[in-house]
């Protein structure tokens, strides 16, 4: 019994190792996964590629971007508001292409 409560001392002791580079440990139904942080910076609107621009335009006809972000692997995320108003959050590459994240 001592060495269970060791083991798992030892397990959920190491989860507090995990740097900023690594991904993070979650559970969920007894398996562990890790989550990958995405590392966005803001950039200005005009500096989206234009393939995006137009994807927004032809899919989202009459919304308007109010945030762009970018990461390392050229991806976008853009922070939107429909014509009814509502904001949502977009992701793309920079082709335009919509990407689930």
């Amino acid at each position: 019994m001592k060495q269970l409560v060791f083991a798992t001392a030892l397990a959920i002791g190491s989860l507090g190792t995990i740097t900023a580079t690594e991904t993070t440990p979650i559970f969920h139904d007894g398996i562990m996964e890790g989550i990958f942080a995405q590392d966005f910076s803001e950039i200005k609107i005009e500096a989206l590629p234009e393939e995006i621009t137009a994807a927004l335009a032809k899919n989202f006809p009459g919304a308007s971007i109010s945030q762009a972000f970018v990461n390392e692997e050229a991806e976008y995320k853009l922070i939107v508001t429909s014509e009814t108003g509502e904001e949502m959050e977009l992701y793309a590459d920079a082709e335009g292409n919509w990407l689930d994240m």
